[in-house]
């Protein structure tokens, strides 16, 4: 971890920045507060953070209204905090470009996990021909090449596609239509059977046990997330 990472806290719960500006700043990272959305977007404008912490119910407008302005210009990994805890909203941020969602209450181990996860990646968008590591499988981007334990697994072109953007969001659930946009286009949005099939074909390839994948699971009714523990 950066220790200087910047993060900036969207919450209107006072209770709630208390709490996360003590589990950040124990853990170094630099923390600014925001109680509205447009308190959020005057800090963000000002200092750019290295991730954001979004609360959807602000005093002053949507979380999502917040989130879709923020992806205009901010590069910077969105981590979504909410009570809500519905599909429909889980997929609206994640399409409106947040890049993870965790719904209140949390546990502090696993929102400093996904922090992580979310600083993780944004290090290795910046670095070049990475080759990422998920446990014991060995990911070439630049040469699309996927090992596990040294022995070389071979993926079709759609295959290593879907597993290099799960595994450039590992930790992170990335949805459907997210996927299928990256992979296939606009035009295969609502094709989800032909996702499905291909997920089967991937964890056939890269599964010990496909009635309980280890590295790709899915999110009922949300999308496909690739985990880094268990």
């Amino acid at each position: 971890m950066n220790p200087q990472s910047r993060v900036l806290v969207v919450d209107d719960d006072a209770r709630i920045r208390q709490t996360l500006g003590s589990i950040l700043s124990t853990r170094r990272y630099q923390v600014d507060f925001a109680s509205s959305g447009e308190e959020a977007l005057e800090i963000a404008m000002l200092s750019p953070p290295d991730l954001v912490i979004l609360d959807l119910t602000l005093p002053d407008q949507r979380g999502f209204d917040v989130c879709r302005a923020l992806r205009e210009w901010l590069t910077a990994p969105i981590l979504v905090l909410s009570v809500r805890d519905d599909s429909k909203d889980k997929i609206e941020a994640l399409d409106l470009g947040a890049d993870d969602y965790l719904c209140k209450p949390f546990v502090a181990g696993e929102l400093l996990a996904r922090v992580r996860a979310l600083l993780r990646r944004t290090a290795l968008r910046a670095g070049s021909e990475p080759v990422l590591k998920i446990r014991d499988l060995e990911i070439d981007l630049a040469r699309r090449r996927l090992t596990r334990a040294g022995l070389e697994i071979r993926l079709t072109r759609t295959e290593f596609d879907i597993l290099a953007l799960l595994a450039r969001n590992a930790d992170c659930v990335v949805t459907t239509r997210t996927i299928l946009q990256e992979v296939w286009g606009p035009e295969y949005l609502d094709d989800r059977m032909t996702l499905r099939v291909h997920i089967g074909n991937l964890r056939r390839k890269i599964e010990l046990d496909r009635a309980a994948p280890r590295y790709v699971a899915t999110e009922p009714g949300v999308g496909y997330v690739m985990s880094t523990r268990g």
